[in-house]
């Protein structure tokens, strides 16, 4: 966690109302969690604001810049822009709880937040499920459509009037 600590905000000394900082991510940032990444050579730049009120804190995290990812058909490298944002509300209380989907709750003793996980998750989201190169040819497409397996459409089930008699039976009951 201490080489987390390069992204910890500290809020504790600061007045109240906007603030703004800046994060240069790359690989060695991906390399502190320890996951296997669908991309790589990150060059991505992270640009937090917050907005201290009294009682809590605003985050907004927005993230631009570029990946590498290999293409899903042709498996050749592709660049691929992402540019994500992300608000999130932090406020205080007697432990950390981040149960909540936009508001997370640190302890009233803290001085700093840690956002290395809100970029990291920033950065996951902006990856496309679908990663499919820019240079892949209308052929390469029409060729993946043929040979797809095709959509079956279930049809209703026609009743058969043996068993309507039993069905309405039951239905008496």
């Amino acid at each position: 966690m201490d080489k987390l600590r390069n992204y910890d905000v500290s809020f504790s000394g600061l007045k109240t109302g906007k603030h703004e900082f800046k994060f240069e991510i790359d690989k060695e940032f991906f390399q502190l969690f320890d996951t296997d990444q669908e991309f790589t050579n990150p060059k991505i730049a992270v640009d937090v604001l917050l907005d201290k009120h009294t009682t809590f804190l605003e985050f907004e995290i927005k993230v631009e810049g570029t990946v590498e990812l290999v293409c899903d058909i042709s498996n050749e490298d592709f660049t691929h822009s992402i540019e994500n944002q992300i608000g999130i509300l932090v406020k205080f209380g007697e432990e950390y709880d981040d149960s909540e989907e936009d508001v997370i709750t640190i302890p009233t003793n803290d001085h700093a937040f840690n956002i290395s996980q809100l970029i990291y998750e920033n950065v996951a989201l902006s990856i496309p499920m679908k990663k499919l190169s820019p240079n892949i040819s209308d052929e390469d497409l029409e060729i993946l459509e043929k040979f797809s397996p095709e959509e079956i459409e279930e049809e209703e089930e026609k009743s058969d009037p043996r068993w309507d008699a039993l069905k309405n039976l039951k239905n008496k009951n």
